[in-house]
């Protein structure tokens, strides 16, 4: 209980300042329809009308709960109108890019430890790599791919895996890097090959950095997903839910969405968490 106040007290003043903020921008649509229809208000019934219009400028918590929990449970998960079926058309790339991109990032790290080469000549590329927009890098992506005839899944994996690949290499080389000369001095003077160094050294004290990178890498992948949904005009994914609500001025279609993608970013970071845990504890290395 005494962890949880701090959190419920935070979280009921946003409510609270969303509330306020919802009735402030939706006010002047409401006074301009009363005025039109020459009808004085009074300040509960503007609070009202504020709180309850279809298309609002900012819709209030209980609107976009309705339409989250419509989204979710109010159809079938086959339907296009589901937020659970357009979740799982987004977390299938997500998964997949981040498949690739962590992949990438470890191979990428463990070459940049062995080799002082690739040190000098990868690293900074990769560093330069996340300084272009990925909003400008998505489209061409999308249009490459789909000059050679390849679409859906894979182009936005791979967008995903762009953003994606970047934490694990810098978490992965750290972590590689973390035993000092003393432990590797210790491991020379058992004639330890290059091999069991990697696996009985540098690895194990390498996952508690990859852990906590992988949990910041399948956030960029998802929201990789997410920005390669956009400029392919996608009928699928939470990506195409944002773009339909922002081409029909649907807020309420829009919030539920984002509030589905973070749920399935949390969903995917506690996952990574448990393994974390279970993986360290096996280890010993759970502090």
């Amino acid at each position: 209980m005494s962890r949880a106040l701090p959190v419920l007290t935070v979280i009921l003043a946003i409510i609270l300042v969303w509330y306020v903020a919802a009735v402030g921008l939706n006010a002047a649509w409401v006074r301009d329809q009363a005025a039109r229809a020459g009808e004085v208000l009074d300040a509960r019934q503007l609070v009202e009308r504020s709180l309850s219009q279809e298309r609002p400028v900012l819709p209030a918590p209980h609107q976009v709960a309705k339409g989250l929990w419509d989204g979710v449970a109010g159809q079938k998960i086959t339907s296009k109108r589901s937020l659970v079926w357009h979740g799982w058309i987004t977390l299938s790339a997500t998964l997949a890019g981040f498949a690739i991109g962590a992949l990438a990032g470890v191979l990428l790290a463990v070459g940049i430890v062995h080799s002082r080469v690739m040190d000098l000549s990868v690293m900074p590329w990769a560093i330069a790599s996340q300084t272009v927009p990925i909003l400008a890098i998505a489209p061409m992506v999308i249009v490459v791919f789909a000059s050679m005839g390849v679409t859906g899944l894979m182009p936005k994996a791979m967008i995903s895996a762009w953003l994606s690949f970047f934490p694990v290499l810098v978490g992965m080389v750290k972590g590689l890097r973390t035993p000092d000369a003393m432990q590797m001095d210790l491991m020379r003077s058992w004639n330890a090959s290059p091999a069991q160094v990697f696996w009985r050294l540098r690895l194990p004290s390498a996952l508690p950095y990859l852990f906590a990178s992988l949990k910041v890498a399948v956030a960029a992948a998802l929201v990789g997903t997410i920005v390669g949904e956009l400029p392919a005009g996608a009928t699928a994914g939470l990506g195409a839910r944002l773009l339909s609500g922002s081409y029909y001025g649907q807020t309420i279609q829009i919030w539920a969405a984002l509030f589905a993608a973070a749920a399935l970013a949390a969903a995917l970071v506690a996952v990574i968490g448990a393994i974390e845990k279970a993986t360290l504890q096996r280890m010993g290395l759970a502090r």
